[in-house]
């Protein structure tokens, strides 16, 4: 099984910037370690925002929550949001996609296609 979690918040409005700040910081480092199984997503409307993760091997999400900036985002998340993120977790078997890609030599063949 696959794990999908979607988290949905609204920032407080004196906060949605450092929020914002702290969630790239979770992207750059994993661009960094680049995990070939997972995909993450952050969208923005305002103060409003929402993180789509799915692992595409796993029904676990460590791959993100064990990062340092990870956890140095969510220490706060209470302090800088109007109310509780609301969390939906899911267990689920992946039976088709377009977009999601779960090999990193996949990602390297879409931008250099000599490669493949």
């Amino acid at each position: 099984m696959q794990r999908v979690t979607l988290v949905r918040y609204t920032a407080k409005p004196d906060r949605a910037e450092e929020n914002e700040r702290l969630s790239k910081a979770v992207f750059a480092e994993l661009k960094g370690s680049r995990p070939d199984h997972v995909a993450y997503a952050l969208f923005r409307d305002g103060p409003e925002f929402l993180h789509l993760f799915v692992n595409l091997e796993d029904d676990d999400s460590a791959a993100v929550t064990e990062l340092p900036t990870f956890k140095a985002f969510s220490k706060d998340i209470a302090e800088r949001s109007e109310a509780a993120p609301e969390v939906t977790r899911l267990s689920l078997r992946l039976v088709d996609s377009y977009g999601f890609h779960s090999a990193p030599q996949g990602a390297e063949a879409r931008r250099n296609p000599t490669a493949a």
